[in-house]
């Protein structure tokens, strides 16, 4: 029996590419899904039905789905999304925030707008889908919950402050959760992904991902993660890197550093400075404990 028989999973962007493959994965293993996709292109405008053909291919497989067309970066289609999941199945166990758009520009040519649309889809987005699903979650003691981060923000790539900034935000939001639903079996982890799509194909030097994605690059490679990060036995708080069949964790590491005491100043730090920046024998960050009182 599978892990995802019989769940409902909750995919935002699914109407192609990454999305999609999660979807048609959990779906292979028995999840009812709720397929979310705008329709629109990869800067967010337009619309159509690339939910609907993603459910018909579940459907031909002998799967469980519905469609569903509404925008995570609006608070009321995002509560919906969520609402016509349970209207359909009665709950939701599985959320994968996997839906962004790219408004790629170096940021001296960037406009706030195209800067405020790309956090306002990735981070706000994540977010309102997800503030929507938590009660049921808390409620049944049981939720499993997957952040798309990406490279873009952990290690950096020119071009994408907007996307980059959202995509690290991603890993504040699920530190902070990772505790507050540790105590009722909700868990969190993000998702570093990497694979050829139509969105990838828009940023410079990589239009060759644009039609077939290339087999090494293709985003079905990057769905065993999620489904890892949402089992029985899902960890909580952990990054995983995927891309090609390859994954790997991150994770912050912190070094000894120096202790300068009350009579710190800048002199004293910058003679420190190169044990200031030492990563030797750097450990890895623990998240602060739950704090006793209820929150």
């Amino acid at each position: 029996m599978s892990d995802f028989q019989d769940k409902v999973v909750v995919v935002t962007g699914a109407g192609g590419g990454l999305g999609r493959c999660h979807a048609l994965a959990f779906a292979e293993r028995g999840a009812k899904v709720v397929v979310n996709d705008l329709g629109g292109s990869v800067d967010g405008s337009g619309s159509g039905g690339a939910a609907e053909a993603v459910v018909d291919e579940i459907r031909a497989m002998g799967g469980t789905a519905i469609a569903n067309g509404d925008s995570v970066a609006d608070k009321t289609g995002a509560q919906k999304i969520i609402q016509d999941a349970v209207d359909a199945y009665g709950t939701v166990h599985i959320l994968v925030n996997n839906a962004g758009i790219l408004r790629d520009k170096t940021f001296k040519k960037m406009t706030l707008e195209d800067f405020d649309m790309v956090m306002q889809v990735h981070m706000n987005g994540s977010a309102y889908v997800t503030h929507a699903a938590w009660p049921l979650m808390y409620e049944q003691r049981y939720g499993r919950i997957v952040l798309t981060s990406s490279g873009s923000g952990i290690y950096g790539n020119f071009g994408q402050s907007n996307y980059g900034a959202a995509k690290m935000a991603m890993l504040g939001f699920m530190n902070v959760l990772a505790l507050e639903g540790a105590s009722h079996n909700v868990r969190i982890n993000c998702l570093a992904p990497g694979a050829a799509t139509r969105m990838t194909a828009t940023v410079p030097g990589r239009s060759a991902d644009v039609g077939d994605p290339d087999p090494e690059r293709h985003p079905k490679l990057v769905s065993p993660a999620v489904l890892f990060m949402c089992q029985e036995e899902a960890p909580s708080g952990v990054v995983i890197n995927a891309a090609g069949g390859n994954f790997s964790r991150a994770q912050v590491f912190v070094n000894e550093g120096v202790s300068l005491g009350i009579d710190a100043d800048y002199e004293s730090l910058a003679e420190a400075g190169e044990r200031l920046l030492d990563m030797g024998g750097a450990k890895p960050r623990e998240r602060r404990a739950r704090p006793s009182r209820s929150s």
